[in-house]
């Protein structure tokens, strides 16, 4: 799995880099590192499971080596999984190749284009549905007349479309690689969101052409966002959207 390809790619970037704080919001999860480090993920709030205690060894991660809590990302608990990606993106560097912007900047969309998106970006409905052909999205608890379609529905669509648009969350719940598997006929492929691990080597091999996330310019704000429930919008400038393009 892809994710997997991360864990391996990043474990030699951890070294002796340690866990300085770990935040679990409502919205997102923050880890920081040692030598002000940090990294984001979404927090799969609606996937938690029941019981007051989520994760039985809370109260002793700071002081952890980034290595250890790195390999979270591959547990099938949500939260788990959630500051392990966090841990991931702290010790991803940025790459040189990275231009500082949101993703439509980089898309490249014609009016023959069917468009997919897995997850609902508000932002950039209107300006996709202007450019595109059509725009199908996908969520998996859409709401009732809302236009939007069930996850369900992307393995029939998603291999008609030529550009789309996958949610970052993919990678916490495990249906990133069935969904790029659906996705091989597609020109564009971008995941997106502050959770995206900004590694352009990595994600070529599975055929993502764009990878659009975050970077972390305000480290004690972002924790503090974080810990007070605040999402995208909360973050605003503490972070820097920065999108890449892989393979060339």
């Amino acid at each position: 799995m892809l994710i997997d390809q991360v864990c391996d790619f990043l474990m030699p970037a951890a070294g002796a880099a340690g866990v300085t704080e770990v935040r679990l919001g409502l919205g997102y999860t923050a880890v920081q590192l040692d030598h002000q480090r940090y990294g984001l993920a979404y927090t799969l709030r609606d996937d938690l499971p029941e019981g007051c205690g989520v994760i039985s060894v809370a109260g002793t991660l700071q002081g952890r080596p980034a290595s250890e809590i790195a390999q979270w990302a591959r547990s099938t608990n949500p939260l788990e999984s959630a500051v392990g990606l966090a841990t991931l993106n702290a010790l991803a560097e940025v790459p040189p190749t990275a231009k500082v912007g949101d993703l439509l900047a980089e898309l490249k969309v014609t009016s023959d284009d069917v468009a997919g998106m897995v997850g609902y970006f508000g932002p950039f409905i209107e300006p996709l549905r202007r450019r595109a052909k059509a725009l199908h999205v996908f969520e998996r608890h859409p709401a009732v007349d809302s236009g939007v379609l069930p996850e369900s529905a992307a393995v029939e669509i998603l291999p008609q479309c030529g550009v789309v648009i996958l949610t970052a969350t993919t990678l916490l719940n495990r249906t990133l690689d069935d969904l790029l598997a659906c996705c091989r006929s597609a020109r564009e492929v971008a995941i997106v969101g502050p959770s995206t691990p900004l590694l352009p080597a990595v994600f070529a091999s599975g055929g993502v052409t764009l990878l659009s996330g975050v970077q972390v310019v305000d480290g004690q704000r972002v924790l503090r966002v974080i810990s007070e429930g605040g999402g995208t919008r909360q973050l605003g400038s503490a972070v820097r959207k920065l999108t890449v393009r892989c393979g060339h």
